[in-house]
């Protein structure tokens, strides 16, 4: 096909829908990374939180993973573009909060409740804006785009995510440095509450596929007590999320491990930048030099890989290794994504791949919550008690090393590539 027509075909093949939805997927993105860029370096630099408190509250972050389950039901049922709308003013409230967490006008607040609690729940907050606001980009996507380019759709919708995942640690990293931490929730905040407006003003519902019908939330409450009776797939997820506990350590223990022992001065945020740019650059040669690769394969390598990233920083506590070893983490990262939803595709037993592939985010919600606590008293005892902090990372490198091997244990006794379902 001539590159002139194939132009054409991308030009006419999208409705206006598509664009709105994926120009503020970037937006979206840019605030929950900008903000999870700077989290722990605000709570516990800002408000004073321990590292243990520090790990535990950061991983509160990481909800999102969890609701991702029904958010499509719920987003199906208000409409898209209702949906996003509540969405984007939810985040835009969440962020706002996160950011005035230490205002005056909520000491009387933090004055009558606990207040690891009340802070928990203010970094929830931003899940319940970010479950809606996926299923709806993604459904956008699918119902807005011709069947010609609907593969396109999703590679432009991937780029977005990448991009608004890269320019958030970015925007985060200058606001930090030239107005301070609070300022970076407040941009957040004001990244989506635009969204909204653009929302609003220029969003159009797009219309259903003839014989499609919106999945009701007791439907997708039957399907998931399905897939949770499934005990070889269950298993996979919860072993898998070992690699995301050390993943997340990026968010969690980096930033305060390089402030309070590598450069006091250095800028976290933009040593995150890393990954998002490493992923945009280098994903489409990855998996054209991996593609012989087989899927368990390719997530057993790229869980190794992304584990032994750390042992870089542990041998040189320096600003030019963080750099090194966000990298090589996000080839680690690269190798193993886009196999491991290959590899639950081809698990989802017919009619349940959309429930399946809802439950392929559990792994990243359960390595947050549980990567926050962990890493947070990791941190606290080689660093503040052992005083040798350097230990966290081996500690740390040995929960992906683990993995890895009970992956290559579970592929060898289970062998789930050889059924139809898990």
């Amino acid at each position: 096909m001539a590159f002139a027509q194939r132009l054409t075909e991308i030009r006419d093949g999208f409705e206006r829908p598509f664009w709105i939805a994926n120009i503020s997927e970037i937006f979206e993105r840019l605030s929950y990374y900008g903000a999870y860029s700077s989290l722990a370096v605000y709570l516990h630099e800002k408000l004073n939180f321990s590292t243990e408190q520090t790990g535990s509250l950061t991983g509160i972050f990481g909800l999102v993973w969890f609701l991702a389950i029904f958010g499509g039901a719920i987003a199906d049922r208000l409409g898209f573009r209702r949906a996003l709308s509540i969405a984007y003013l939810i985040l835009a409230a969440a962020y706002f909060l996160i950011g005035s967490i230490g205002a005056s006008w909520l000491a009387p607040i933090r004055s009558s409740v606990p207040l690891v609690p009340f802070v928990g729940i203010i970094l929830a907050l931003p899940a319940l804006g970010i479950s809606l606001v996926k299923p709806c980009v993604v459904g956008t996507t699918a119902r807005a785009s011709k069947e010609n380019v609907r593969s396109i759709g999703f590679s432009i919708y991937y780029t977005m995510v990448n991009f608004g995942g890269a320019a958030g640690p970015w925007v985060a990293g200058w606001a930090h440095e030239h107005l301070g931490l609070e300022p970076v929730f407040y941009i957040a905040a004001l990244s989506v509450l635009v969204m909204f407006f653009f929302v609003l003003f220029f969003f159009r519902e797009p219309t259903r596929a003839a014989g499609e019908s919106a999945p009701t939330v007791a439907s997708t409450l039957r399907n998931f007590f399905t897939v949770l009776r499934n005990p070889k797939f269950m298993l996979f997820l919860l072993i898998f999320s070992g690699y995301w506990i050390v993943f997340w350590q990026q968010y969690i223990s980096l930033g305060t491990y390089v402030h309070s022992y590598i450069d006091a001065n250095a800028n976290v945020e933009w040593i995150l930048v890393t990954d998002g740019l490493a992923v945009i650059a280098l994903t489409l040669l990855v998996n054209f030099l991996t593609r012989g690769i087989p899927a368990f394969t390719a997530i057993i390598i790229g869980t190794l890989i992304t584990s032994l990233s750390w042992l870089i920083l542990a041998f040189h506590p320096t600003v030019l290794a963080c750099y090194v070893t966000i990298f090589v983490l996000a080839l680690g990262e690269i190798i193993h994504q886009p196999r491991y939803y290959e590899y639950i595709s081809r698990l989802a037993p017919p009619g349940q791949q959309g429930t399946y592939m809802g439950f392929a985010f559990l792994p990243l919600g359960i390595g947050s919550l549980l990567g926050g606590w962990f890493g947070g008293r990791v941190m606290h005892h080689y660093a503040e008690i052992e005083h040798h902090p350097a230990q966290a990372w081996y500690v740390i490198t040995a929960v992906g090393i683990l993995t890895a091997a009970l992956l290559l244990i579970y592929d060898r006794l289970v062998k789930p590539s050889q059924t139809t379902t898990a």
